[in-house]
């Protein structure tokens, strides 16, 4: 097959609403069963199976099974990547902001990173205060930013031995701005969480913000969300 057909193949497996709803859902970088992937595409289980055994087939959806039960997840954060992309590339196209749920625009996870209101000005402050340098398609952090980040509670020499990208930047679909992405950007986010700084909203990807949270990001980065 040739790599155009294998690319309409991709397209086709995204293009159609129901698998849509399930990859916008698994965005939130957690493992899902079949019936909440069905519960939000409102499909019945059953069907929502068939549509992941698709994804499945098409490389962009794994499956792993604990005890009884199976779970569901992206297959890469290149494949988190590429339906982020286009969720911005759709925003473009109707040139206008985007109509999301206030919750998601303030804070969400895209992926493993952070990503709205709060994943911006937490890229934004990094480069702002020569922590970090992005570029179109990678990114580096400066000796400040290893001390910053080492203050942070983050080994970020120990990140390159990761076999994933390091840092680069993520266009944010609701932002339509840059986010931090890669190893880099999951650290801070799991660095955020392990804090009790942003928690998960069940069922989506939003995020909340504790009292130390905001305190907390107001101090370190100098940021109000």
């Amino acid at each position: 097959m040739s790599t155009v057909n294998e690319l309409a193949e991709v397209g086709a497996l995204m293009g159609d609403p129901t698998r849509a709803n399930m990859l916008a859902l698994l965005l939130d970088g957690q493992a899902h069963q079949a019936s909440e992937l069905g519960s939000v595409a409102r499909v019945t289980k059953s069907t929502a199976s068939w549509h992941l055994a698709r994804l499945i087939d098409g490389g962009l959806v794994s499956s792993e099974r604990s005890g009884r039960s199976r779970y569901f997840r992206l297959a890469s954060p290149a494949t988190a990547h590429m339906i982020e992309t286009a969720l911005a590339v759709a925003a473009a196209r109707r040139r206008r902001r985007v109509r999301a749920d206030e919750a998601l625009q303030r804070a969400r996870t895209c992926y493993d990173h952070l990503a709205g209101r709060l994943g911006v000005a937490v890229t934004d402050a990094l480069t702002r205060g020569g922590c970090l340098a992005l570029f179109e398609d990678g990114g580096e952090i400066t000796p400040k930013g290893r001390s910053f980040l080492a203050e942070f509670g983050l080994d970020v020499s120990g990140l390159r031995s990761s076999r994933r990208i390091y840092c680069r930047p993520c266009m944010d679909w609701t932002e339509r701005r840059p986010h931090l992405a890669g190893a880099l950007g999951a650290a801070i986010a799991t660095r955020c969480f392990e804090l009790g700084w942003i928690e998960r909203v069940r069922g989506t990807r939003a995020l909340n913000l504790s009292r130390s949270g905001l305190a907390g990001f107001e101090r370190q980065f100098g940021i109000t969300v």
